[in-house]
């Protein structure tokens, strides 16, 4: 694990293939990193599905409504469509990068969209600059973000095992 210098600001995934560190930009991007934490600690993101796994591009997760096998009503062809039951957030546009290991903040067309669901990205995408909130970074652990299992939806797609606050743990 890295040295973490703001644990109620920092979350971290565990993957299947180890844990995955990330630094929520709290300075940058207030509203999603607050809300990332809201999830987190009310383990809304437990066992939730990477339901977009694009290579050379990203892996989207964070569809708390449609994409946890053991939620109600689950059913995996809706994956990918939902948010949580808070209201959506306003973009915070910046003008960091989406650089390789940077989370974004998923949408719909509307900038004004985003809620539960994000993507880390695998390599520098920045055709994204401007259009999509950034929000926090990879600071360790992005080899396991790398063998996340590809596919729109992956036939067997690899989860968030546990999502939490390094406060918390």
């Amino acid at each position: 694990m890295p040295d973490i210098k703001d644990p109620e600001n920092t979350i971290i995934i565990t993957l299947k293939d180890g844990p995955v560190v990330i630094e929520l930009l709290k300075d940058v991007a207030p509203k999603h990193a607050e809300r990332m934490k809201v999830l987190a600690r009310a383990g809304k993101y437990d066992n939730v599905a990477f339901h977009r796994v694009i290579e050379g591009f990203m892996a989207q997760t964070g569809d708390v409504e449609h994409a946890n096998m053991e939620a109600p009503g689950y059913n995996p062809r809706r994956s990918g469509t939902g948010g949580s039951d808070l209201p959506d957030l306003p973009a915070e546009f910046s003008k960091l990068p989406h650089d390789r290991g940077t989370l974004g903040a998923a949408r719909s067309q509307n900038p004004n969209s985003a809620n539960s669901q994000f993507f880390i990205n695998f390599k520098d995408n920045h055709f994204l600059n401007g259009q999509y909130t950034v929000y926090g970074r990879v600071i360790s652990g992005m080899e396991h973000v790398d063998r996340i299992v590809r596919g729109e939806p992956p036939a067997s797609p690899d989860r968030m095992i546990s999502v939490k606050v390094a406060a918390d743990v």
